[in-house]
């Protein structure tokens, strides 16, 4: 079981939609842009969560990871 809490906040950069914090406890935070809309917060979740469960946050190569999340989220578009 993944234990995590999300936060809305206002991210003073429009191009951040979420982040991630892995916290002490092996629990996370994530943060959410609040300004973004119910959809968009929603997909920023399912986005966040694609990298928690992914255990991305034992991988080394942010670009790399968020390139391969991002090649999964147009994969299973195209299989709805």
């Amino acid at each position: 079981m993944i234990d995590y809490n999300v936060q809305l906040i206002q991210f003073p950069n429009k191009k951040v939609k979420e982040t991630i914090v892995k916290n002490e406890d092996d629990s996370y935070t994530i943060f959410i842009d609040a300004s973004l809309s119910s959809e968009e917060q929603r997909n920023a979740f399912k986005h966040a969560m694609k990298h928690i469960t992914g255990n991305d946050f034992d991988k080394d190569d942010a670009d790399n990871i968020e390139y391969n999340a991002h090649n999964m989220e147009v994969a299973m578009e195209l299989c709805v």
